[in-house]
């Protein structure tokens, strides 16, 4: 099967660092996976760019795709083109007739933002464009369910979640150790950050709906010295987040890491206790799925999180983690201070978040599973062993 993979979220070649978030993580695991799989021939249209840049760089990158894409339709005998986004899939309703016209088909990974984008002319324009498409999949049940609202035909939808690098992200052998070097890393130490300390981490953009600034304000006054919360990122809250640790006097609690190498953020997943995913409900902004859990997670690390959006799909309680109502104050506090102090449920949650990361979100799974759903698509029968969870399969229909 010859695939045509489109993506306008790379980072520049060399710099990872240069643009970072769930959507760019989604496309780059999700391009080499499927390219590594034996039943694929890879072919690909990417915009390498920087966050900065790529309000400038997209408009042209956009305008040559009208004539590449029909073009390499052609040439190379494509059978599918798949858009990692809505993003570029928006450009499908003026290219449909040409693709299919060549023999391919047309698919597209909803995440989220780029279906609820609340502005007018595009909320008329994705509706238009989710019919164009002849497969669409959804990162999670509630992408899924914004997709079905704007008029996508329930038949074309297929719910296929996120993976995960198990090379990349994978639990220590000794986490003590792990932690130590996590702490030197940061330039802390057993005596600033105690041994027994409970540590909590956030990975992701100051973006309001990550709900960062809330926890720091509504949450970390109400928990003990020895409960240390490390913020890595950067965004529009960030001014936010440091006026709470300001206002509330917590700046032996609350580290402020800024943006972190890939080989920094393996280390607080192996070296930190909780990781925590407090999102609050912004209209026009959802969290489609959540990547960092998966990464978190394979790492050994459980996750507590608010129980909204496409997060809802990505957290089984006391498997890999621990949902909690949206904004819920008392019951974050209450779930942190379990593993306070119990190094023991802290290790035991950690083994149990591993191995059903690892079970479920396997990057080599979650490719087989669209490898068989596009060949059903292209008429290909073959056998594949892939498989999503079973509640996201029921919501696939």
């Amino acid at each position: 099967m010859r695939i045509l993979y489109v993506s306008h979220s790379f980072p520049l070649a060399g710099d990872p660092l240069s643009n970072v978030g769930g959507m760019q993580r989604l496309a780059q695991g999700q391009y080499a996976a499927l390219a590594e799989h034996p039943a694929v021939e890879m072919h690909s249209l990417l915009l390498e760019t920087s966050w900065k840049a790529t309000p400038y760089r997209m408009p042209g990158y956009m305008a040559r795709l009208l004539w590449r894409i029909p073009a390499i339709v052609r040439r190379e005998k494509i059978d599918v083109v798949l858009h990692s986004s809505m993003v570029t899939a928006s450009l499908t309703p003026t290219m449909t007739r040409a693709i299919r016209a060549a023999g391919a088909i047309v698919a597209a990974v909803p995440v989220g933002r780029d279906v609820t984008l609340p502005t007018i002319g595009y909320q008329w324009y994705v509706r238009r464009v989710l019919r164009s498409l002849d497969a669409v999949f959804p990162i999670s049940r509630a992408t899924a369910h914004e997709c079905l609202q704007r008029g996508l035909p329930p038949a074309r939808m297929h719910v296929v979640p996120c993976g995960v690098d198990g090379q990349l992200f994978s639990a220590p052998r000794d986490r003590k150790a792990t932690r130590r070097e996590l702490l030197r890393s940061i330039g802390e130490s057993s005596e600033t950050i105690p041994d027994d300390a409970l540590i909590l981490v956030s990975v992701g953009r100051h973006q309001e709906r990550k709900g960062f600034a809330w926890f720091t304000d509504q949450v970390m006054p109400r928990l003990p010295k020895d409960v240390v919360y490390l913020v890595t990122g950067e965004g529009p809250m960030t001014p936010r987040i440091r006026e709470a640790i300001d206002r509330h006097g917590l700046h032996g609690n609350v580290r402020m890491l800024g943006k972190v190498p890939e080989d920094m953020l393996v280390r607080l997943y192996r070296g930190a206790d909780l990781f925590v995913m407090p999102n609050v409900h912004v209209k026009g902004d959802i969290e489609g799925f959540g990547v960092v859990m998966l990464e978190a997670g394979m790492c050994g690390m459980p996750v507590l999180a608010a129980d909204l959006e496409g997060i809802s799909d990505v957290v089984r309680e006391g498997e890999n983690g621990h949902l909690v109502r949206s904004e819920d104050a008392d019951a974050f506090v209450e779930r942190v201070m379990r593993y306070r102090g119990d190094r023991g449920l802290v290790a035991e949650a950690s083994r149990r978040a591993s191995a059903y990361t690892a079970g479920h979100f396997g990057w080599p799974a979650i490719a087989d599973t669209y490898v068989r759903l596009l060949q059903q698509q292209i008429g290909v029968t073959t056998t594949t062993t892939g498989t999503v969870p079973a509640e996201l399969a029921r919501a696939a229909g």
